[in-house]
């Protein structure tokens, strides 16, 4: 089990099934998200603009996990769409603001 996310490494909790994961931005994670989803720039402005789709906000998200052995890709998305977009939003905010502004 993976400790509890630590502000001061820049990570974000998101909570699923009463279980806590930690998601950081890191270098690397930000770097394959990249690879798959364009450059992190467009992203912001997708997401500014109300214009990121589900597939990219789970993709973003999966990168960002600290430990992806917990649960799978399609298990996160499910997650993302079982809880909503109100309750992820806040999150995607946290890694937005991470991303723009650093730790």
């Amino acid at each position: 089990m993976s400790a509890l996310p630590n502000a001061m490494r820049g990570e974000t909790a998101l909570e699923i099934g009463g279980e806590v994961l930690a998601l950081r931005p890191s270098f690397a994670a930000l770097v394959a998200a990249e690879q798959e989803l364009g450059p992190l720039f467009d992203l912001v402005a997708r997401a500014a603009d109300g214009k990121l789709s589900l597939g990219d906000l789970a993709a973003l998200l999966w990168h960002c996990l600290v430990d992806r052995d917990r649960l799978s890709r399609d298990a996160l998305g499910e997650a993302i769409v079982a809880m909503g977009l109100a309750k992820v939003t806040p999150v995607l905010k946290a890694i937005l603001q991470q991303i723009l502004a650093g730790k």
